[in-house]
């Protein structure tokens, strides 16, 4: 059978232009091992995107299989509301030890997008049941992305995704955020005192009254082109939260599980949100899952007689459903058996290493910036101006092309390529995977 045919007959693939896929047909995957995929005529691909950021500790792996098999021979699936079962229990239990201080509430939900929508009607209704109805807005930071339900791709900023749904979008307050690679301050971020926090100080000036919650992908923007910025800012918007009695969510969907080189990105800034949303590296990439963890003082603003209609009526189908909660619980079991957090420091630097070696000198790269295994290599035409190349050339995607003929699965963002391999990437894996890249990187823009 011509899989590749009956695809295109039926499906419509996610974030894509079907035009390009005349030329570029989609791969057929039959298995997957490690960071590695295989298709159907067996030629290997290294996925050092992780599937879309999600494959944690590997394809395949063992023990989260072992883990989901074991779960499906005793129950699948069952109504979340008024029953529960051990897989979920026990993965508040395990999770809550990780989290920063005070978050230990789980509302679950079955993708990332569906815990921001959760997060911020949580947010919403609790100013509204404690004294505060005129908190009904919004603030979030410049091209950002929280996902592409309507509440999500709202508070998101990207153009690509949200330009022609402006109509139908939420109004939000948006704050610009840190671009340290072009700092308007001219300042780097590795020492700076987040000079540009007073584009958020006057936002909260003018509506912090007026507003429910911040949120923000900490530390690491990802869709933005992985742009990542100091600890500090979080702290200061943290105070700047506290000061007008507005929320923090945390989207660490992407930043959370190691992803940053510590369990979440708050650690790096020692903070704690008031609501944590979770996904992805959550059950290693095995099933959809994801959890809006928040305080008990927002849990109490719900906690009433029923006929006062205080009560949080959201729901999922899936939520809490035991399949991924045994992989979730798989995953940490992993994590403190096989000390993952402790090993990834020196991981992290060893790769970040060969990354920059390898790609810093080119004459079109005009920064390689990193956090954990999360290394992201910026595409400029001059790198002298930092003047980026004409969008219309599409120089990622050629480069995105080449590498896949190689065996490597890249999917730039923009003309920023990125690695953001799983955990597990040995040192063998990290300098094949950076090797391919740089010669189909030089195949587009030369020596």
């Amino acid at each position: 059978m011509d899989w590749q045919a009956e695809d295109l007959k039926y499906i419509w693939h996610p974030c894509s232009q079907m035009k390009d896929y005349e030329t570029l047909p989609p791969i057929v995957i039959e298995r997957g091992e490690g960071i590695n995929l295989y298709d159907i005529n067996g030629k290997c691909y290294k996925d050092v995107v992780s599937s879309w950021w999600c494959n944690l500790l590997g394809h395949c792996n063992p023990r989260i299989t072992n883990a989901l098999k074991a779960q499906a021979e005793k129950l699948e699936h069952v109504i979340f509301a008024n029953f529960t079962h051990k897989p979920a229990v026990t993965l508040c239990q395990k999770l809550v030890k990780y989290l920063p201080e005070g978050l230990c509430k789980f509302n679950f939900a079955d993708n990332g997008s569906a815990s921001i929508e959760m997060a911020l009607k949580m947010s919403f209704q609790y100013h509204y049941q404690t004294g505060n109805p005129q908190k009904k807005r919004f603030m979030a930071l410049s091209d950002g992305y929280h996902g592409e339900t309507i509440g999500a791709l709202s508070v998101g900023a990207l153009d690509l995704y949200a330009e022609i749904y402006k109509p139908i979008l939420l109004e939000v307050n948006r704050i610009q955020a840190p671009d340290c690679f072009r700092c308007p301050y001219g300042k780097c971020r590795d020492n700076c005192q987040c000079e540009c926090i007073e584009k958020a100080q006057k936002m909260f000036e003018r509506c912090g009254d007026e507003t429910a919650a911040l949120i923000i992908e900490p530390l690491l923007q990802g869709s933005a082109g992985m742009r990542v910025y100091p600890p500090l800012y979080i702290k200061k918007l943290r105070e700047l939260c506290d000061k007008y009695n507005v929320h923090l969510i945390a989207d660490e969907i992407a930043t959370g599980y190691g992803r940053t080189g510590k369990m979440f990105a708050c650690d790096w800034a020692e903070v704690s949100p008031d609501i944590m949303c979770l996904s992805k590296g959550l059950t290693g990439g095995y099933m959809p899952m994801a959890v809006a963890v928040t305080t008990e003082k927002i849990y109490d603003a719900f906690y009433d007689d029923y006929l006062k209609g205080k009560a949080f009526m959201h729901s999922h189908t899936y939520a809490g459903n035991p399949l991924a909660c045994a992989c979730a619980n798989a995953v940490l079991d992993i994590f403190k058996e096989d000390d993952i957090l402790s090993s990834l420091p020196e991981r992290n630097a060893r790769f970040h290493k060969i990354v920059s070696e390898k790609f810093l000198p080119h004459k079109n790269v005009g920064e390689v910036r990193h956090i954990g295994f999360i290394n992201a290599i910026e595409l400029v035409k001059d790198k002298l101006t930092k003047e980026p190349f004409n969008s219309n050339l599409r120089t990622g995607y050629q480069i995105y092309k080449k590498a896949l003929g190689k065996g490597l699965i890249l999917r730039p963002l923009g003309d920023v390529l990125y690695f953001n391999p799983p955990l597990i990437i040995s040192e063998e894996d990290m300098r094949t995977v950076v090797d391919i890249a740089y010669k189909s990187m030089v195949e587009i823009l030369d020596e």
